[in-house]
């Protein structure tokens, strides 16, 4: 009996932690268990245990190890998340979902996105239209292959007016958090990558597109290189450059494996982690996000802080880029 009322006391303990600062707990759990909130009442106060049926409701509502309630030490982790493939995919809800989990961020009072970069951060993309554009192109023909996107050519134009309005709002609600980065010179690699491979087939209508898209990244880096002076992100072509979330950028000269975030919410952390080119998936595993959060603190340790202070290594490190940059530039006149 003791041992079922210490489950079910860390259960609600849980739920708690991870809850919206301004969601009622009790009331939503009464909806998950279609049960009235006084009935509630007396499960979250140990009076009445809850049954296996409603330890697989809240468990699976709230995306629970039933193994962590147990104390049991098995040798994996649990994630959430969802396989993107041609058959389910919707940018539309895609994007839905972002803003969704950005609202939900930014609900608490401590709200962190910590990020080791080995590509541009996915949220950057939606700075620049011509750079989202280019992007969901590249996942609807490549990645997702769309056999209406097979012999299709891109064009700044195809990109609806009503996506780029609702990631205007992911990069509004993203701009609210804190951000800590770690990036290497690899980190625009693949973006250039793309950017060349599509003007070597030919996909682009013209090569003026290609000058076009290098000038927007180019912009792009102009616009974190003055976020990284300031030490605080602000909306690109504001002239006052209004403070939002605060920025710190390292750079690390050593190639970075992989992509890998880390959500901070109130002193808990989520690991987000990517895979497949547009899937993620999450896990609030304390041993798992404890060891992310480890790896995370002694990179930045073998790495250059170049937000705010030192100026001449952050003069260097985005000098570097663009020079990359200019060259393709330039390859693309001669």
């Amino acid at each position: 009996m003791g041992g079922v009322s210490k489950i079910q006391q860390e259960l609600f303990n849980l739920i708690k932690s991870n809850a919206a600062p301004d969601l009622s707990i009790i009331e939503e759990i009464s909806r998950v268990l279609n049960i009235s909130t006084d009935r509630v009442y007396r499960r979250v106060r140990g009076e009445k245990e809850i049954s296996i049926d409603e330890l697989q409701a809240l468990c699976t509502h709230y995306n629970i190890s039933v193994d962590r309630l147990l104390n049991l030490q098995p040798d994996g982790f649990l994630f959430q998340g969802k396989f993107l493939d041609e058959s389910t995919f919707s940018f539309d809800k895609y994007v839905d979902s972002m803003v969704q989990n950005l609202t939900y961020f930014n609900k608490f009072q401590q709200k962190e996105f910590h990020a080791v970069l080995k590509d541009i951060h996915f949220f950057y993309h939606f700075q620049f239209r011509e750079i989202v554009a280019f992007k969901d192109f590249v996942y609807q023909r490549n990645v997702l292959q769309l056999p209406e996107f097979r012999n299709k050519k891109f064009s700044f134009s195809s990109h609806p007016d009503e996506r780029f309005v609702k990631q205007q709002k992911v990069l509004e609600l993203y701009n609210q958090m804190k951000n800590v980065e770690i990036w290497s010179l690899e980190t625009i690699n693949s973006m250039i990558r793309q950017i060349e491979y599509f003007k070597d087939g030919l996909i682009f209508e013209s090569v003026e597109d290609a000058y076009r898209l290098y000038d927007a990244v180019e912009n792009l880096l102009n616009h974190l290189e003055e976020q990284a002076a300031l030490g605080y992100k602000f909306k690109y072509g504001d002239p006052a450059r209004k403070p939002l979330g605060e920025y710190s950028l390292y750079f690390n000269e050593i190639q970075i494996g992989g992509n890998e975030y880390l959500v901070i919410l109130d002193g808990k952390k989520l690991a987000v982690i990517s895979h497949s080119a547009i899937n993620y998936m999450m896990t609030r595993d304390v041993s798992f996000t404890e060891y992310i959060y480890r790896s995370m603190t002694n990179l930045m340790k073998r790495s250059t802080l170049i937000s705010v202070a030192s100026e001449k290594e952050r003069s260097r490190f985005f000098r570097i880029l663009r020079e990359r940059i200019a060259r393709k530039k330039h390859e693309l006149v001669s």
